[in-house]
């Protein structure tokens, strides 16, 4: 008797122990974990994103692993990393586009899911792999948005176009260029300004000494407008334009530059007490790249509904009078 009920104790400690391991495993197995790959972890773009990809995770109670994978190798190598801590999918701006087929093939092999951000995946006839979902940003919207700002400066302003000259300052070698500066002339010639009046400044590297050089060569021609717009890749191209034109006595009243970014340099062209030719700045905002793409991994893992295909986003023009509330308005930090 004693010892059938030493055996009834001893099962009954056994399964109670068994519950009590099997319970942490139900729930880790419940747990949903995300990765998220960037290319370049120290960019401030890349911090943003990841800080608000840390908001959704909070938010919607998941793991978030923040990985910085700047070459083809340090990706496979996360993702092998991801599998092995046992993630269900993960978000990448990865560091080569043209990397897509591999990385594709080791997230089927890892059973992970998995979107792009940012840079979008291509196949190798170059042509976007649509079975990834994207999120990215417009290029070519982001650039109407500086051509329509541009237009609608000149037209409250006064001028007569076909006194304007337009410094389009071009860098063809990246896609992203070429459809940010065509936008914008699109939106210009839109608006009616002369397509005659936009002059090509082709730059050599996308900074500000190069756009400065480019800028140069443009005014050394055409001395015959009275007013000046600019237009470029970036932030920085379009501060090489004004300062070459401040170089030749055009001042802020005959300049119109609007950058895209919203970077230091052009928030801090704000905080000089007078006005300058850079007139504005299209800030696009890491927010929905980062918390939103999070957002819809999550919902993937969890509920079965695959993200849209592709989203494309665009920006917000910021000049030196409403910059502090686009950039509160857009999540980002105040500087």
């Amino acid at each position: 008797m004693k010892r059938r009920l030493f055996l009834t104790l001893i099962a009954a400690a056994t399964a109670t122990s068994a519950s009590m391991i099997a319970a942490p495993v139900a729930q880790a197995a419940d747990e949903v974990k995300i990765g998220f790959l960037v290319k370049q972890p120290e960019e401030p773009w890349f911090q943003d994103e990841w800080k608000f990809a840390e908001i959704a995770a909070k938010e919607k109670g998941f793991t978030l692993v923040k990985i910085g994978a700047p070459s083809g190798e340090k990706v496979m190598s996360a993702i092998d990393n991801l599998a092995a801590q046992k993630a269900q999918g993960f978000i990448i701006c990865t560091p080569d586009v043209k990397l897509g087929p591999g990385i594709v093939a080791k997230a089927k092999a890892d059973k992970l899911k998995m979107m792009t951000v940012d840079d979008r995946l291509v196949d190798g006839s170059g042509k976007p792999i649509e079975s990834v979902p994207h999120m990215g940003i417009s290029a070519y919207n982001i650039g109407k948005q500086v051509g329509d700002g541009i237009a609608a400066e000149i037209k409250k302003r006064g001028w007569d176009m076909k006194d304007v000259g337009a410094i389009d300052v071009t860098y063809e070698q990246l896609p992203t260029a070429h459809d940010r500066t065509t936008g914008a002339t699109d939106a210009l010639v839109a608006a009616g300004f002369p397509k005659a009046n936009v002059i090509a400044a082709p730059q050599a590297k996308t900074d500000t000494e190069n756009a400065f050089n480019a800028a140069n060569i443009a005014l050394t021609k055409n001395p015959q407008f009275k007013h000046w717009v600019a237009y470029a890749l970036n932030d920085e191209g379009v501060l090489g334009a004004v300062r070459a034109a401040e170089g030749r006595g055009i001042k802020a009243d005959n300049m119109i530059g609007i950058g895209i970014g919203g970077s230091d340099s052009a928030l801090n062209e704000f905080k000089k007490p007078n006005p300058t030719g850079f007139f504005g700045t299209v800030i696009i905002s890491p927010k929905r790249h980062g918390e939103e793409t999070s957002e819809l991994m999550y919902t993937w893992i969890k509920d079965g509904k695959a993200p849209p295909p592709l989203t494309l986003t665009t920006g917000m023009l910021a000049t030196r009078d409403n910059v502090t509330q686009v950039r509160e308005q857009m999540g980002l930090a105040s500087k």
